[in-house]
């Protein structure tokens, strides 16, 4: 999946509410056009392979809905894809207003599950949609108008009511309390029409086809204020004119449009957060032509092999080889580092990066869905659209909550009219105002998605939100040794020399000898002489240089050959050694031996540290020799190790810990862990070279820093602990507001005030999970 703008449904109903379902027809052209290979290429992904085509190929599109409020919202919109002939799978995240659609190519196509949820009253958009951002200033705007509509005429509106508050009765004309009661009711008509008009549309649209959603309880207190205040006004003498409510109609609309408001700003702030990662490809790149000139062309005609020049500033669009040029490339979004990396002649750049300082020509390696930059954008939606055991339960309630909460106000209205009809109808609007099962329903998932988020941005993917909650659960941390705790490299650590010839001479000699080679010893080698400062003198007098897999390098010097490489390979004596050991001879036979030893992190030893102080069970499980695993234990801090274990052998014990009643968190390379990762019950898969869309993981570490489990795991913690305050507050709210209001206590607009903060505050409370502050440890 490439962030390419892509034919959006937008652009053929301009202006359409998001709930006009009598538009359809001007939106099944542009949703046809979806139906296309290469256009639902860039929302979709298959799910039987890479090369999957053609009937009976699953996909996963990942779409974005406008028009959600609350957590109803999303069982109507699922219920309307699940019912759609063709698709298989639908999941739809109330908090992030984006869902996970998958469907079977020959049964289906995009354009129909797609009218089947428009249908609902709900735009479903491909969620790469270059025009999302667009789309979502624009209601930001017309909803500020709606907004300042109802603000200026609530002042109004409260400036001709406050006399009445103000006065005994008969202190004033009745002719001059009428006068007042027609200027609320003029000011309130904008309020009724303008202001309040999305959420009469929804409700409409909720009894047109008989569900309910938020909006219904909302639109429905609304009307009845309006209704009974208007009866009010007209007949002063009815049994409704004795008082007129526009004061607070105007203020509770004005409450919950602010709410709306704040949570809409809330939601672009995260969307945008998320699409600066999507949206990081460039529209348009420069290709060299067959004469050898450069054409500007769209990025989705660019195939694999094609050279590009890409100008300081711009995005990488493709994963590639520098073949001309030397510049920095900032790969923060992609990997967490902030720090620009150099990117010279023969090294790769990623996709997604952005070019720094100069302009290079790079040859393309890898586009579409096979680039590290693809597999991380798919990461991030896959934890955009989940869903937690706890959201999932209260999506359930939504709807049945919502039910009790109209029986409620009819049966408290029924109850208070014989003794007074006008506050009977106000009570049922407060009733109807004051619930608010969307603070439960996004008291897990708003928490959960800024948390995921801000993970992210410091360099660790989510790919299951649920895995945050576990996580916090966590008492044991089991470490893999290769590739986790020890960087890909070797160090040298020891050389042994004959007689007569210095360090100096064998280390040069064994470095150019091993120049060539992409052997992990051989990089070690010529990494030791670089850092000893010892030069290549040597270099250009080989000749016949020859290298042996799996044996070693040859040359001749001087008319004699020398060799580096096994013991065998060198004729020589084997010996013993605790890691990987290299030998040089001559003609006159051994010369040198270098003995290596596996690299550890920086960070090991912090990082196990400060697991242990988190109250954390640390141990390490490895498949290299029991010597190796203890040697590298004792230098990260870990005393419980366990060395020669088969992947089996792995899971064996990861199981015997979650019998004993523990809770696992695995931390592996992504490359051979995957039976472990998959078992533990939360698993980290760890450095740059993992298989992403493959990994069995919980969390994808994109950088290789230790240190990164330990702030996961306190980010982790701190969002239970947000999870807990919202739920908390959402129970508390409803179980205390909802009788209140049925006692009569609560008047509409104190009903649309607290509706409003409910929802608000736990937007705000999961809004501090943003913030990578005071995350992680610092490391030594």
């Amino acid at each position: 999946m490439q962030g390419a703008s892509v034919i959006s449904p937008a652009t053929a109903t301009i202006e359409a509410p998001p709930s006009a379902c009598d538009e359809a027809d001007r939106g099944d052209a542009a949703w046809q056009l979806l139906d296309e290979r290469d256009e639902w290429l860039e929302f979709s992904r298959p799910l039987d392979g890479a090369d999957a085509a053609g009937p009976g190929t699953r996909w996963e599109s990942i779409i974005v809905f406008e028009g959600m409020h609350c957590a109803a919202c999303a069982v109507t919109i699922e219920q309307a894809l699940r019912t759609s002939p063709g698709v298989r799978e639908a999941e739809v995240s109330a908090a992030s207003h984006r869902g996970r659609v998958v469907w079977e190519e020959g049964a289906t196509l995009p354009s129909r599950w797609m009218q089947a949820v428009h249908h609902t009253g709900y735009r479903p958009l491909p969620a790469h949609d270059a025009q999302a951002s667009a789309r979502r200033q624009s209601e930001t705007r017309k909803m500020t108008w709606r907004l300042g509509v109802a603000g200026l005429c609530m002042m109004q509106v409260m400036m001709y009511a406050t006399p009445e508050y103000f006065t005994a009765p008969g202190e004033m004309e009745p002719d001059v309390v009428h006068l007042l009661r027609w200027a609320q009711w003029v000011l309130s008509i904008p309020v009724v029409l303008f202001s309040c008009q999305p959420f009469f549309r929804n409700a409409l649209l909720d009894l047109k086809l008989r569900r309910v959603s938020m909006d219904l309880p909302v639109a429905l207190g609304m009307a009845i204020t309006f209704v009974v205040s208007t009866l009010g006004t007209f007949e002063p003498n009815g049994v409704f004119g004795h008082q007129v409510y526009f004061d607070s109609l105007t203020m509770f609309v004005f409450f919950l449009l602010t709410g709306r408001w704040m949570e809409l700003r809330m939601r672009d702030r995260t969307a945008g957060a998320l699409e600066a990662l999507m949206h990081r490809l460039p529209e348009s790149v420069q290709r060299q032509s067959a004469d050898g000139g450069w054409d500007r062309v769209s990025a989705r005609r660019v195939r694999v092999g094609d050279v590009l020049r890409v100008l300081p500033g711009e995005a990488f669009p493709a994963d590639g080889l520098i073949l001309k040029g030397h510049t920095s490339a900032d790969e923060a979004l992609l990997t967490g580092e902030s720090t620009p990396l150099s990117r010279g002649e023969g090294q790769r750049v990623i996709a997604g990066s952005h070019n720094v300082s100069a302009p290079v020509e790079v040859r393309v390696e890898q586009m579409g869905a096979d680039t590290r930059y693809a597999q991380i954008v798919a990461l991030m939606e896959q934890a955009s659209t989940g869903k937690p055991r706890i959201a999932q339960l209260a999506d359930r309630l939504a709807k049945p909550f919502l039910v009790f909460v109209l029986l409620a106000a009819g049966a408290a209205c029924a109850w208070w009219w014989p003794t007074d009809p006008g506050r009977a109808l106000m009570i049922a609007v407060a009733i109807l105002v004051v619930t608010c099962p969307c603070a439960l329903s996004l008291a897990t998932p708003a928490a959960m998605l800024a948390s995921a988020g801000a993970l992210a941005r410091d360099g660790v993917l989510v790919r299951r939100l649920q895995a945050l909650e576990e996580l916090a659960e966590v008492d044991t941390v089991v470490f893999d040794k290769t590739g986790t705790l020890t960087r890909d490299a070797f160090v040298l650590a020891q050389v042994r020399l004959r007689h007569g010839v210095s360090r100096e001479h064998a280390l040069s000699l064994a470095a150019a000898l091993a120049a060539g080679s992409l052997h992990p010893v051989s990089r070690a080698l010529v990494q030791a002489a670089e850092d000893e400062g010892v030069a290549h003198v040597v270099a250009a007098k080989l000749t016949a240089l020859r290298e042996e897999p799996g044996q070693g390098v040859s040359a001749v010097l001087d008319g004699g050959e020398i060799r580096l490489g096994s013991a065998g390979f060198c004729g020589v004596a084997d010996a013993a050694a605790d890691g990987p050991i290299s030998h040089l001879s001559d003609a006159a036979g051994w010369m040198a031996s270098f003995e290596f030893r596996e690299d550890v992190r920086d960070d090991a030893r912090t990082t196990t540290d400060a697991l242990r102080r988190e109250g954390m069970r640390v141990r390490l499980l490895s498949g290299d020799r029991p010597e190796a695993a203890a040697r590298v234990g004792q230098l990260a801090g870990i005393d419980e190790t366990r060395g020669g274990c088969t992947p089996d052998d792995k899971l064996t014990a990861m199981r015997q810990a979650q019998q004993a009643g523990g809770r696992v968190a695995m931390v592996g390379d992504g490359l051979n862990d995957g039976p472990v990762l998959a078992g533990a019950n939360v698993s980290f898969a760890f450095g740059r070279a993992v298989p992403l869309a493959r990994a069995q993981s919980d969390f994808v570490v994109l950088s290789d820093r230790l240190i990164k489990v330990v702030a996961t795991r306190q980010k982790a913690s701190r969002t239970m602990r947000i999870v807990r305050q919202n739920l908390a507050w959402a129970a508390a709210y409803n179980a205390i507001g909802v009788p209140l209001a049925m006692m009569g206590w609560v008047s509409a607009w104190l009903a649309g005030l607290g509706m409003a903060a409910s929802s608000l505050l736990i937007v705000l409370n999961a809004l501090r999970l943003s913030s990578n502050a005071g995350s992680a440890p610092k490391e030594s």
